[in-house]
């Protein structure tokens, strides 16, 4: 069985992991959204491709994610 300490150690490691997905996801979604495939694509189709349009806010929903679970404190039993 696992202690307290082992589960929570292991959910601040998932918490970073969710972190730094969440920080490349943003990086890759500005990358993105400056390309000159998304000037293309917005000129003539008036639309953003969708890889910018999800990567950004799944980026930072990942980011807000990761935060508040690294800074999670442990529950008193």
């Amino acid at each position: 069985m696992k202690t307290q300490n082992e589960s929570l150690s292991m959910i601040k490691e998932a918490s970073r992991a969710v972190l730094v997905c969440g920080i490349l996801l943003l990086i890759l979604g500005i990358n993105a959204h400056n390309s000159s495939n998304f000037d293309i694509s917005r000129f003539f189709a008036d639309s953003a491709t969708d890889n910018s349009i999800w990567m950004l806010p799944v980026g930072a929903a990942a980011i807000v994610l990761g935060i508040v679970g690294w800074l999670r404190r442990p529950k008193i039993v």
